[in-house]
């Protein structure tokens, strides 16, 4: 064993950038894997320390950058890939532009992770002495400051220039239940420095020639990982399924191609199909929901698509569903991505427009310089205020989620008003039956587990989904069928930690790690 790591990290210094580049692009790619649908997780358990070693072999900061930057470019080049899809929804117009948009967006995103080896370098400098046990306590502090790294900066990405959160490290336990429940606790940020943690701690094999020493310190460091997963076992053994009396919603979900549901001579075939799902054995339904601009017409000016919409409402109830609203006239006029509740006697009862719009796709943040044509005719959507709690007769307080806006952590829920549950409408008929729509739910159960409250999703070609307070997919309409389920709501629980202090918690962890892992790294390897 000794002899083949010597091999290889001498490899790994001896190789020129442009190969260690190469090398960090096919690891990052194959760290895609471990996300949603495939949840290959093991993978991270490879690529990670893969990076960390060829990040901290490298002689200049440019190149520890460089590989970074090539190791995120690989990682969000096949992590984003399903966008491609939204490009051949009119494929004679778009279709060249799908590999320069996947390119540049994973190039842009690749710097995320070239700042994190950065920070690496930076923080933890290779070191002065070459004694064994200064190696050995650099390369536990090197994996500590690494994960604490990644963490901050997914973190950064959440926010930063209206911030795309799209599948955080923290996402690959969507699929072990017993580990997703440490979000309640840190978020999906934190969950994502514990992994990162555990999966990188390999690389202190690397470093020391000491097997008692090397087993110990790789063992210590998956411990937290381990703790959570039996707290959130515990968690679960105790996590009876229980319902809101007296409501039976019905998810509705057309599976209506993209390229059909604008057109002007079936738009209104759209609206009366989702009616008959709606009504056919509606029995016991006391609320219809339906997806992300179900009804194609501006819904507080359509006086005929408001009366066959609210033809679906059943008796006391309400359609909750998504629809373009429009303001003013002509010259000013304003577009708004919105969510309306309509009633069985064709009035309006509340209104929701979309806060965190899709830059370049629902609105240009360049917009005097590059025009976008919209189904608005020219200036794309307004935001509008967002997150807000609305009451209906016969519903729990609920927020409405419009599309990507579920996969923002903790900034989900009103804070003057916590709701009892999240309504997530979407259309994810742009990206066909790729990853895009598994990943896109795996988010929706993440914000379900760290506010303590149930999502239902309805999306116009699927997947459509009631996820409890634990984040349990309790029904679902599978991806590229027409159908509808009707469900119970299930009940939210009291305030999770993470619902209480958000991001606080986590960004504390993360700093503390840092400061003392740096601070013993350089401490013990006489770096200034």
């Amino acid at each position: 064993m000794k002899l083949n790591i010597s091999r290889m990290l001498n490899a790994a210094q001896q190789t020129t950038t442009r190969r260690r580049a190469g090398l960090a692009f096919i690891f990052g790619a194959l760290a895609t894997a471990a996300m949603p649908p495939w949840y290959l997780w093991p993978v991270l358990w490879i690529a990670l320390p893969v990076l960390l070693i060829l990040v901290d072999s490298a002689k200049t900061k440019r190149a520890v950058f460089l590989t970074g930057w090539a190791f995120g470019f690989g990682h969000f080049a096949t992590g984003f890939a399903w966008i491609g899809n939204a490009f051949f929804v009119d494929q004679e117009t778009f279709a060249a532009l799908a590999v320069p948009a996947i390119g540049g967006l994973a190039a842009g995103f690749g710097l995320y992770i070239g700042c994190v080896a950065l920070l690496l370098r930076l923080l933890v400098p290779p070191a002065e002495d070459d004694w064994p046990a200064a190696k050995s306590i650099r390369s536990i502090c090197l994996v500590c400051v690494f994960a604490a790294a990644w963490a901050l900066v997914e973190w950064w990405r959440g926010w930063f220039l209206t911030g795309l959160p799209w599948n955080p490290v923290g996402s690959i336990w969507v699929a072990v239940p017993q580990l997703l429940q440490g979000a309640s606790l840190v978020g999906v940020y934190g969950l994502s420095l514990l992994t990162v943690l555990a999966a990188s701690a390999s690389t202190v094999l690397m470093f020391n020639s000491t097997r008692r020493f090397t087993l110990v310190a790789v063992a210590l460091l998956h411990v937290p990982l381990v703790i959570l997963s039996g707290w959130g076992a515990a968690r679960l053994s105790t996590a009876d399924a229980t319902y809101v009396p007296d409501v039976i919603l019905r998810l509705v979900q057309p599976n209506i191609a993209q390229v059909d549901k604008w057109r002007p001579g079936l738009r209104e075939g759209h609206v009366l199909e989702q009616v008959r799902l709606s009504k056919t054995n509606a029995g016991s339904v006391t609320h219809v929901l339906w997806a992300e601009t179900a009804v194609p017409f501006p819904l507080n000016q359509a006086t005929g698509a408001l009366t066959a919409t609210a033809r679906a409402a059943p008796e006391n109830g309400y359609v909750l569903t998504g629809a373009p609203r429009i303001l003013g006239r002509q010259s000013d006029r304003q577009a708004f991505n919105s969510f309306f509740a309509v009633a069985s006697n064709g009035t309006i009862a509340a209104v929701y427009d979309k806060a965190h719009l899709v830059p370049f796709g629902e609105y240009m943040p360049l917009q005097d310089i590059i025009p976008l044509p919209q189904l608005t005719g020219g200036t794309g959507f307004t935001a509008g205020r967002g997150p807000v709690s609305i009451t209906l007769p016969g519903l729990p307080t609920f927020s409405p989620l419009i599309c990507y806006e579920v996969i923002f952590p903790g900034a989900v829920v009103e804070n003057q008003q916590r709701p009892a549950w999240l309504f997530n409408l979407t259309n994810d008929a742009w990206f066909g039956d790729s990853s895009g729509p598994h990943q896109h739910l795996a988010a929706a159960q993440l914000r379900a587990v760290e506010e303590g409250l149930p999502v239902v999703r309805v999306a116009n070609t699927g997947i459509s989904a009631v996820t409890d307070s634990y984040g349990r997919i309790i029904g679902r309409i599978p991806l590229g069928e027409k159908g509808v389920l009707d469900s119970q709501l299930p009940n939210s629980l009291p305030e999770t930690s993470f619902a209480r202090f958000g991001h606080g918690p986590f960004l504390f962890i993360a700093f503390v790690l840092t400061l003392a892992a740096t601070g013993i790294a350089r401490k013990n390897t006489g770096t200034p």
